[in-house]
């Protein structure tokens, strides 16, 4: 049964003293450690991790002014997540939305921003789809098996990564090989028919590194349709989705001054879903009795030189990217659609250690989207061009400014110019990190609103639709205590979205206007090597400005509360609370409907994981999602699974 109001409401103020008094326990009992002299033998720091997509330079978070969450590959082992919707399930700031279980169309809403203001890399690769008719990513169709870190970068982002980065990017490594020789496979079986495989060898040899990894991922039988809106007599027809995905990562250091990369990927899914139709009875809107099959074949790949002068002073980066995302789509009763988004990149990028804490990056880029589909019949292409320039500072190792200017010239709608500064002081004595930012984005149209006309609905495209644009700012501090054993923070940020496009009866045009805003903090505590705890919470509000209603998917609070725990060597544990108050949605199907303005329910849900190191060559791991077996929707007209039970175990050689 899905959550009334006053308990989301009091689920989402248990969450907030929750985590308050956790947050209050770790001071008390930190300083009753370090009073007492025992914390510097029980307990260890949080480990310091370098991002990149703030600067392009490798830097410690800790120096970073930007507002960032990273994942790591030992956090999505421990929660054994196997997409990266539920590897991003916990993230601050970030809903995510999946239409169902495995496989269904899954967006990503940024502090409040819409799903296509979110940039998405995958080893420097846009991976956003030119044939999606708002040009986003799909979220659902990538697993995890070979990612090494997810960074989640918040806030506008145009003045070094160009268009789409108004609410953020959200930047995915991969596993580099290194060492000798090592082969890895996993198995793992469960409910809804899941059947997943994994396969990875990886390594390092003279002056070659190699990484190869085969990913299978099987849900063969998911229920996602609510049985409240299917006709009298109709079955439910439960989804299927099946995923294989191959990827590698290769590098060759040819000489000092000489490195060679490569990165390819490509993903094959088949998708069996129930669509919309109508019932004959009522000639209402009903779930489809026969089902709807998408097929999606996706291949990314970047090519990379890099050259390296005066001791790694001067360090070129020269990359040629290519993406085709191809999808076909077949519905009971219609004609079969294919889609396909080609991009090709040229990009160039030169670090120069200027001087001791001075870093200049200078970069330039052109990109050339396509979309082909076949109804109505479209050949459409755009190009872009860009130059970007950034100084990094870093002063005593106290105060850090990062300032960026980027210029970018489409052949559709002429030139833009982006910025954003950002800088972060760490006081001395007390090490409390005051940070801000200042920045501005924009989102060029996409090429099915420029040119996709539907005659038969009189709706036509509009090819001199100018860029959506925002400015957006941040102010927040971060607390690290105990010798960076525990730390808390908190930020607030504001985002003005204007020049939205929105659509008419006939066409589209640049007339939305919105804005977000809200508080994101955390608690982070290393209780002990065997013990880690952390709790995120953020408030949320984003409201169209036109109209001043609620934009749609955006819950106001959402919480997480995760712990890891090691209670022997063998052994690690791991508990996941995730808790999302209500939102905005509309959804009209069945003469059941909730009209704009209206509220969805919000939920919670709890996650357990275990794994156990049996010897060097043998890890067996199993978990349970959704414990207490929640029933919502999320997005509203789509179940979300109930509990699941998985176990399974991975194999290592050499």
């Amino acid at each position: 049964m899905l959550i009334s109001q006053p308990n989301a409401a009091a689920v989402r103020r248990a969450l907030f003293v929750s985590s308050s008094v956790i947050a209050l326990a770790f001071s008390s009992s930190a300083l009753a450690q370090v009073a007492t002299g025992q914390a510097a033998d029980q307990s260890q720091s949080l480990p310091e991790v370098l991002v990149t997509s703030p600067t392009t330079v490798p830097t410690p978070e800790s120096d970073v002014a930007s507002s960032i969450g990273v994942i790591t590959s030992q956090q999505i082992s421990a929660q054994q997540d196997r997409t990266v919707p539920d590897a991003l399930s916990t993230v601050p700031g970030l809903n995510v939305v999946q239409t169902g279980g495995p496989g269904g169309q899954t967006s990503v809403f940024l502090r409040g921003t819409n799903s296509n203001h979110v940039k998405v890399l995958i080893d420097g690769i846009d991976v956003s789809d030119p044939s999606n008719p708002n040009d986003s990513f799909d979220f659902g169709q990538l697993l995890t098996g070979d990612i090494e870190r997810i960074e989640i970068l918040r806030g506008p982002q145009s003045g070094l990564y160009g268009s789409d980065a108004i609410g953020g990017v959200i930047n995915i490594v991969t596993k580099k090989g290194q060492g000798p020789l090592k082969v890895t496979g996993t198995i793992e079986g469960g409910s809804f028919g899941t059947a997943n495989q994994t396969f990875n060898a990886s390594g390092a040899h003279s002056i070659f590194n190699y990484a190869f990894n085969i990913s299978h991922y099987l849900a063969a039988s998911t229920p996602v349709t609510p049985l409240n809106e299917l006709p009298p007599g109709q079955q439910r027809n439960n989804d299927s989705y099946e995923n294989w995905t191959l990827s590698t990562k290769l590098g060759a250091d040819i000489n000092e001054h000489l490195t060679l990369n490569y990165v390819g990927r490509y993903t094959d899914s088949t998708y069996f879903f129930t669509g919309d139709g109508f019932d004959p009875s009522t000639g209402l809107e009903a779930p489809e009795s026969t089902q709807s099959l998408q097929i999606d074949h996706d291949f990314f790949t970047r090519g990379e030189a890099v050259t390296s002068f005066f001791d790694d002073r001067l360090k070129n980066y020269l990359g040629i990217n290519y993406s085709d995302s191809n999808s076909f789509n077949a519905s009971p009763g219609t004609d079969n659609e294919i889609n396909q988004g080609q991009r090709l990149k040229f990009d160039w990028r030169s670090v120069i250690a200027a001087l001791p804490g001075e870093t200049i990056v200078l970069g330039a880029d052109h990109e050339t989207e396509t979309l082909f589909q076949n109804d109505p019949d479209v050949d459409a292409n755009r190009n872009d061009a860009g130059g970007y320039a950034e100084l990094q500072s870093n002063f005593y190792n106290r105060f850090f400014l990062v300032s960026n200017v980027r210029y970018d010239n489409y052949d559709t709608f002429g030139g833009h110019v982006t910025y954003r500064v950002a800088p972060a002081f760490i006081v001395p004595q007390t090490e409390t990190k005051l940070k801000a930012s200042y920045g501005t984005g924009f989102k060029a149209p996409t090429l099915s609103e420029l040119y996709v006309n539907s005659p038969a609905f009189l709706f036509f495209a509009n090819p001199n639709l100018q860029p959506e644009e925002s400015t957006g700012y941040d102010a927040g501090f971060e607390q690290p205590l105990f010798h960076d054993r525990f730390s808390f923070g908190a930020t607030y940020f504001h985002n003005n979205i204007t020049n939205l496009i929105d659509s008419t009866d006939t066409t589209y045009v640049n007339i939305g206007h919105a804005e977000t805003q809200g508080v994101e903090s955390f608690a982070d505590w290393a209780v002990t090597d065997r013990l880690h705890l952390r709790t995120d919470y953020t408030y949320t509000r984003a409201v169209d400005e036109s109209t001043g209603l609620e934009l749609q998917r955006r819950p106001y609070d959402k919480g997480s509360i995760t712990a890891l725990w090691t209670p022997i060597d063998p052994l690690t544990l791991s508990g996941t609370l995730i808790a999302v108050s209500k939102w905005v949605d509309d959804f009209d199907r069945n003469n059941s409907n909730t009209a704009p303005g209206d509220f969805t329910p919000g939920y919670v849900v709890v996650n357990v994981a275990a794994n156990y190191k049996v010897d060097d060559h043998v890890n067996l791991f199993a978990r349970i999602d959704n414990l207490l077996n929640e029933h919502y929707e999320n997005p509203l007209g789509f179940l979300r699974p109930g509990i699941g039970v998985f176990g399974g175990m991975r194999l290592s050689a050499f």
